[in-house]
């Protein structure tokens, strides 16, 4: 028979991490969930369209993006939904829109596993689901991560 102590010392990590495991999708009954690929197709333009619905990459240094260094916010070119701000973005030599934090319930994550020898983390837009790039631990301080995005899957608002 387990101790009080003993039980509790087994139960503390299942509750760190329970509400991340069970927390409510803000954005479950949202109508950017309801369209069809074909309301994408008509909404997004081809490439865009591409990355967002179907998970493709755009090719690198291809994206005017690289080069907006004004201030204000990047968002989903999908529904909208603000994804990072302008202070947040560096330049990772990589080609592609590089940002090392997201706005706190902005993006969701899960486990890409596309590459046959390589685990990679796959983040999407936390309202419409669209695809936005991969999350790696080689970004600058203070997080040491780099959320690579594809800027066909992106708009700036300007400040």
């Amino acid at each position: 028979m387990l101790t009080a102590r003993r039980l509790f010392l087994l139960a503390v990590p299942a509750f760190a991490i329970a509400p991340r495991a069970f927390a409510a999708d803000a954005y479950a009954a949202s109508p950017w969930r309801k369209l069809t690929p074909s309301d994408w197709k008509t909404r997004l333009p081809p490439k865009s369209f591409s990355v967002l619905r179907e998970e493709d990459t755009e090719a690198p240094f291809s994206s005017p993006l690289n080069n907006e260094h004004r201030r204000g916010t990047f968002a989903c070119l999908g529904c909208g939904l603000p994804l990072f701000k302008s202070d947040w973005k560096f330049n990772s030599g990589t080609g592609w829109p590089s940002f090392y934090t997201a706005i706190p319930g902005a993006v969701g994550t899960k486990a890409d596993f596309k590459l046959v020898l390589e685990e990679r983390t796959e983040y999407h837009c936390a309202r419409c689901l669209g695809h936005q790039g991969h999350i790696f631990h080689d970004g600058p301080k203070p997080t040491g991560l780099r959320y690579c995005n594809n800027g066909v899957a992106l708009k700036f608002i300007p400040a």
